[in-house]
């Protein structure tokens, strides 16, 4: 059996204040890295020449943005030169200590088996990993996972604000890097654009380690902007997908189930209000509410059972010859 042929992994480290974190960061990066960008982010700290002065890992190449672009921005500049640079694999890892390098090698392990394009960490596959993240942690990253999972159609993921992640650099060439959100909201608007790309997503379970460090990302700050940019992604992903790709039933059961629904419910408390008058509703008229409602949910849960089952399952990587 031919040996297996070896794979160039890169990763890429967004730095802002994270100064105390950085170098060990760095040495829990093993062996399967050729390269590490570290991205500082015009860090007040200076992070960036400290790992210059500092760290003598020769893997290692400091990038500098000479503006602060957010947490998004930072790592595309690290991508867009893991892309020049030729790597294969590229992992993204954040630089305050949160996330243990040796895990790389088991992130990146179904991109090299072939049956991922994009796989990032889970937080929430145990009650222990849970027992230790902060009580407004969990309950803010409940809420944005369930609405990503709405804006992206990967309904199989969860955590999507974690930032441990590893991508194939046959998808990385083609995704839009000057689209993506630069902000906090980078990791979710990456799930919705890797979904119209039709990429194929794996959640693994992961560990964090929560210390004296603070966040950068506050979730009742974000919370009401993450929803927005949800409820606007996941209108471009339906029409995307159920309207300018291709026509099928559940492009049927959307407007038909959204118009009954409504229109069954405005009916419904018209002649509830006219009853408050004085006025009988007859039976007639609760059956004409009532059966555009039920018919509503019914085409309604039918839409969404079929855009559960519509998820990317070929791997893009597999489609895209890249030499």
């Amino acid at each position: 059996m031919a040996p297996k042929k070896a794979v160039k992994v890169a990763v890429v480290i967004p730095c802002f204040r994270v100064k105390a974190s950085i170098h060990s960061v760095i040495k829990s990066i093993g062996p399967e890295v050729s390269k590490i960008y570290v991205v500082d982010d015009a860090c007040p700290d200076g992070t960036g020449q400290y790992v210059k002065k500092q760290v003598r890992d020769k893997r290692v190449l400091v990038i500098t943005n000479e503006r602060n672009l957010g947490v998004g921005g930072a790592v595309v500049a690290g991508y867009r030169q893991a892309l020049q640079d030729n790597a294969e694999i590229i992992v993204k890892i954040d630089g305050d200590g949160q996330m243990d390098g040796a895990d790389i090698s088991r992130l990146i392990r179904p991109i090299q088996q072939g049956s991922a394009d994009y796989v990032k960490g889970n937080r929430f596959d145990t009650l222990e990993s849970l027992e230790q993240m902060p009580r407004v942690r969990i309950f803010g990253n409940a809420a944005l996972s369930f609405f990503s999972k709405f804006s992206s159609g990967y309904w199989n993921i969860t955590d999507p604000t974690n930032g441990f992640t590893a991508i194939h650099r046959s998808v990385l060439k083609d995704f839009p890097l000057g689209k993506v959100n630069k902000g906090f909201f980078f990791e979710s608007d990456m799930l919705f654009r890797l979904s119209v790309m039709k990429a194929v997503v794996q959640d693994i379970p992961m560990k964090s380690k929560y210390g004296a460090e603070e966040s950068n990302l506050r979730i009742r700050k974000v919370l009401p902007t993450f929803l927005r940019r949800h409820f606007v992604n996941f209108h471009k992903r339906v029409f995307y997908t159920y309207y300018l790709r291709e026509i099928n039933i559940a492009s049927l059961e959307l407007p038909v189930g959204l118009f009954s629904l409504l229109g069954g419910l405005l009916f419904g408390f018209t002649k509830l209000f006219e009853s408050y008058d004085g006025e009988v509703t007859t039976s007639g008229e609760v059956m004409l509410a009532a059966v555009p409602i039920i018919l509503g949910l019914q085409l309604l849960l039918a839409f969404l059972s079929y855009d559960i089952t519509n998820m990317p399952k070929n791997p893009r990587q597999s489609q895209v010859s890249d030499p």
